[in-house]
């Protein structure tokens, strides 16, 4: 069996409750699919050169646009299809065989237009209500500078690694709110930000995801009205002032379960291409001494078939991970320890993911230390993946194991 075929996408299989509307969202997550998969070659064949520009091109997103990726987790009310995130999920996979980078941009921007959804819904309004199609990035970290004023917030600083920000019109960013009489602790939140009030800081300069234009941005001193706000810990609480308007059961999920398989999904795909391509260039190869076929080594066989393995019980969790999910949402049962073991299977994703590339860089011989070399920028793509705070696995299994022993959750990040 070939190796494509032994990975083969899964099926999408609607959640409980089948009906018309379950049968239509299952036709419409095939064709999303179907469509991903027509841009792989698309995406390979431009993936060089948004890596030397260091930005995915507008071309890619047009056609993100035009496939209605980035409407999968979005609000009907705002022209989304409001699917399951194991379509979501899919879908960066998928793109991901292509370009790791284009698929991370795709999902790190689609994710936000469910966060919008959690928000106060003047919010949507402000971003969405001239067209439905405006995109949003984000960073997360909580570097802002935040003066309470009347009617909400006066916001500075600096903050890295946003995503596909040349291509978004807002941003989210993180800050905490100072502890007043009110609230005798500092109060995390995110803050939504329109174009005119941040610049982008062209500095994205790294030896992986460089297609992805994670560039700086830079506030200074720009007001955000309350409703432009959302609290860090109603997000863990899953008590959010944009329930009142989305009432749909995608929405009742932790910020964490869904934002963290955003930027650990994509290393499947990458991997999964990485795979192909040793695969396939190894078939024939010769060893320089002795002329031996490589593909008669049974150390490389092994390694071939651990990747595969890998590959395959990754995938497999993380379509049942995400069909729980859903079910969860919809019943609204969300015991901390099984949060817990769900956060701690999305953010081991990578690390194993990064064991794969590396035996796969290990047999790939002396070409594929040359730029371009399709294995060596899996290596270099999922290892910038892997330094994302998300998808460090150490403080997740930490926490699930500490709470297996009856300690107390101390993450809000699950």
């Amino acid at each position: 069996m070939q190796a494509e075929e032994a990975w083969a996408q899964p099926a999408y299989m609607p959640i409980s409750g089948a009906g018309q509307a379950a049968n239509d969202a299952s036709d419409l997550a095939d064709q999303l699919l179907r469509q991903a998969e027509a841009m792989i070659p698309v995406l390979k064949a431009r993936s060089r050169a948004a890596i030397e520009a260091g930005q995915i091109p507008a071309e890619t997103i047009q056609e993100f646009t035009d496939a209605g990726f980035f409407k999968v987790l979005q609000p009907r009310r705002y022209g989304g299809y409001e699917l399951p995130p194991r379509v979501y999920c899919a879908i960066a996979r998928t793109l991901a065989e292509g370009c790791m980078g284009s698929a991370w941009v795709y999902a790190v921007i689609a994710v936000h237009n469910w966060q919008l959804a959690l928000f106060d819904d003047r919010a949507a309004q402000d971003v969405w209500g001239g067209d439905p199609a405006v995109r949003i990035s984000s960073s997360y970290m909580p570097v802002g500078k935040v003066m309470v004023v009347p009617g909400g917030y006066r916001l500075s600083g600096r903050w890295a690694f946003s995503s596909g920000s040349a291509h978004c019109d807002w941003v989210i960013l993180g800050a905490m709110v100072p502890a007043t009489e009110a609230n005798a602790k500092p109060d995390p939140r995110n803050f939504l930000i329109p174009r005119a009030d941040y610049r982008i800081v062209d500095n994205w300069d790294v030896m992986g995801l460089r297609a992805t234009g994670s560039n700086d941005i830079v506030v200074n001193d720009a007001f955000v009205p309350e409703h432009r706000t959302i609290r860090e810990l109603d997000m863990f609480a899953m008590d959010c002032p944009g329930h009142a308007s989305n009432t749909s059961a995608l929405y009742k999920m932790p910020f964490a379960q869904i934002f963290n398989r955003t930027v650990s999904t994509t290393s499947l795909g990458a991997l999964k291409s990485a795979l192909d391509v040793f695969i396939e260039t190894t078939r024939e190869k010769r060893a320089t001494y002795t002329g031996d076929r490589l593909a008669r080594d049974t150390t490389i066989q092994h390694a071939v078939a651990q990747v595969e393995r890998t590959l395959d019980e990754l995938s497999l969790v993380l379509d049942r991970d995400c069909h729980e999910l859903m079910e969860r949402a919809i019943g609204r049962d969300w015991p901390i320890a099984r949060r817990a073991a769900l956060g701690a299977s999305t953010t081991g994703m990578v690390e194993r993911c990064v064991d794969a590339i590396d035996t796969l860089m290990t047999f790939s011989g002396a070409k594929a230390v040359f730029r371009g070399n399709p294995v060596q920028q899996a290596f270099l793509d999922i290892h910038t993946a892997r330094a994302h705070v998300a998808n460090n696995p150490y403080p997740y299994a930490r926490n699930l194991g500490a709470v297996r022993f009856g300690f107390e959750n101390d993450s809000l990040d699950i």
